[in-house]
């Protein structure tokens, strides 16, 4: 054999192992080859399943029916106001401008008055609302009085009347006026909303009653000092009574 560049024999002699010397042993690298009897094609690994809370949210179902115009809601919300109505509060109702409401409004009550309704849109107390015109007042008068009306009996009219001159009374000193016992007639009154309570007795702790705004408003009063007063209509020999007695 030559040395340099000649070629090596094919023959090439057993020799012993050489041994591994210790030193750091290095990272294998990871083990990529299929197991014996193992198929090499892995399965694509499935995604977990999206929490329930982050599923987007279902829009609402839109409002069915048509949505009326300004005019129609103005009409539907005052036909059922038992007192005046701000242009403020109508306006956050119908969500629209309060000036776009208020032209609305005065154009509603112009159109009444025109057609030569029955009732009015009139502005009142700061509010609008429905009312009847005075020239049908005759009309209703005779509706109410003969079919709708229910009637105070002479008992709650008497009690009424010592109420409102005498307030605040408690329900022990109008009895007292009038001979007899008078709770079922104050609670008749209270229901009605003609009277209602103001305070008690400071010394004997009676609840004591007064009229309210609705008794003056059925009577047409301004105030309690719009009262008629009662001696023009005391009997003549009460005065002859009181005199002597005094």
């Amino acid at each position: 054999m030559y040395k340099g560049s000649a070629p090596v024999s094919e023959h090439v002699p057993d020799s012993p192992p050489v041994p591994v010397t210790a030193g750091p042993a290095e990272a294998e690298p990871p083990d990529t080859a299929p197991a014996e009897g193992v198929s090499a094609e892995v399965a694509p690994t499935e995604p977990a399943p999206a929490p329930a809370e982050a599923a987007p949210a279902e829009a609402e179902p839109a409002v069915d029916g048509p949505v009326p115009d300004l005019r129609a809601s103005l009409e539907a919300i005052l036909l059922v106001a038992d007192e005046p109505v701000p242009e403020n509060v109508i306006a956050q109702i119908v969500e629209r401008p309060t000036d776009e409401v208020a032209a609305a409004l005065r154009e509603l009550a112009a159109s009444y008055v025109a057609d030569g309704r029955g009732f009015e849109l009139s502005e009142i107390a700061g509010g609008w609302r429905f009312y009847t015109r005075a020239e049908c007042a005759g009309v209703v008068e005779r509706f109410v009085r003969d079919a709708q009306e229910v009637r105070l009996t002479q008992a709650a009219l008497e009690t009424l009347a010592v109420v409102a001159y005498r307030q605040p009374v408690s329900r022990a000193r109008v009895s007292a006026v009038r001979g007899v016992n008078c709770d079922g007639v104050m609670r008749t009154l209270v229901l009605r909303g003609l009277t209602e309570e103001a305070g008690t007795d400071p010394e004997t702790g009676a609840v004591l009653f007064q009229t309210t705004g609705y008794f003056l408003e059925r009577l047409g009063l301004a105030g309690l000092a719009d009262l008629p007063e009662l001696a023009p209509f005391l009997p003549d020999h009460l005065d002859d009574e009181q005199d002597s007695g005094s």
